[in-house]
């Protein structure tokens, strides 16, 4: 066997890969940009078709408000007060979705005294991910949680998701 040869083979090798080296690169880094874009644009358009507010007025209200929003949920013949028509919200305040007002009452954990008690869950301690468990926090350890403050977005997200859902299903 010639040596000479065998030693020539990985030079020449190494010489070949040098001169594809940069072409190879470029043509990794393309790849890998045209797949990333194509799953942001695609995660994109899932999150388009997936509407937050929607799926959450229908775990959380539809039984007793209807899908529709109109009051007439499988649930609505055994409540003692009938639920409102949440599609005539702003109809019935002069044309202007009244957010505060919705807000509070999907919240409910504000007691108004002059309203009385009402049927409608306190949605604002159901949204809560802690106070929603099946077993009691122990209120020391929840005051040294340092996800405390994070649980107030949570159920702020969720409500104004209800709220951005039920502003765009007003009747016109």
């Amino acid at each position: 066997m010639d040596f000479s040869q065998a030693e020539e083979s990985p030079r020449r090798q190494a010489a070949l890969s040098e001169n594809r080296g940069p072409d190879m690169m470029t043509h990794c880094l393309k790849s890998l940009v045209i797949a990333g874009l194509t799953a942001a644009f695609s995660a994109a358009v899932h999150a388009e078709d997936a509407d937050v507010g929607k799926a959450e007025f229908l775990a959380s209200c539809a039984s007793c408000h209807g899908a529709d929003g109109k009051g007439r949920g499988p649930v609505s013949e055994l409540l003692k007060v009938p639920p409102a028509d949440l599609t005539t919200l702003a109809k019935n305040n002069n044309g202007v979705f009244p957010i505060s007002a919705v807000y509070e009452a999907i919240d409910g954990r504000r007691t108004i005294s002059a309203h009385g008690t009402h049927e409608m869950p306190i949605w604002g301690e159901r949204f809560n991910p802690v106070k929603s468990l099946p077993h009691i926090v122990d209120p020391p350890y929840d005051a040294l949680d340092p996800s405390r403050d994070l649980r107030e977005v949570v159920v702020r997200t969720r409500i104004l998701a209800i709220i951005d859902y039920l502003n765009r299903i007003q009747l016109k």
